[in-house]
């Protein structure tokens, strides 16, 4: 491992190429880190994660690097603007919507158990 590393989010594959409304870009292995994990996901107006997760160890935080919209923590749902900062500890459910003009979502994620430690759930939207 290089003692830094230097990348731009938008070069690395767009995980989600399948699916036209959103995007998703991890850096963790890009950026050759053993502690420290950064990602780009990318919603598009009123786009909704595909699903909700939590975590096993991984706590997180999330940066509205562009645009708005919404988050759902376990069974609540906060608006989200710009430049506001989500800090999610591993056990709570969470998910994502683009606001009206779509938003860009930096993650940020601390060290990841071997074999990754994402629980994917069940949880919906309370519309």
């Amino acid at each position: 491992m290089s003692a830094y590393a230097l990348i731009n989010l938008l070069d690395l594959d767009d995980l989600a190429a399948d699916a036209p409304d959103r995007s998703v870009r991890f850096g963790r292995t890009a950026l050759e880190s053993r502690d420290l994990g950064v990602s780009l996901f990318t919603y598009e107006a009123g786009v909704r994660s595909s699903m909700a997760h939590s975590h096993k160890e991984q706590e997180e935080a999330y940066v509205v690097a562009e645009g708005s919209g919404r988050v759902l923590l376990d069974d609540e749902v906060h608006d989200l603007k710009q430049w506001d900062v989500v800090r999610v500890a591993p056990e709570v459910s969470r998910a994502f919507e683009g606001g009206p003009q779509g938003m860009k979502v930096i993650a940020v994620g601390g060290p990841k158990p071997e074999g990754g430690d994402g629980v994917p759930n069940e949880r919906t939207w309370p519309d």
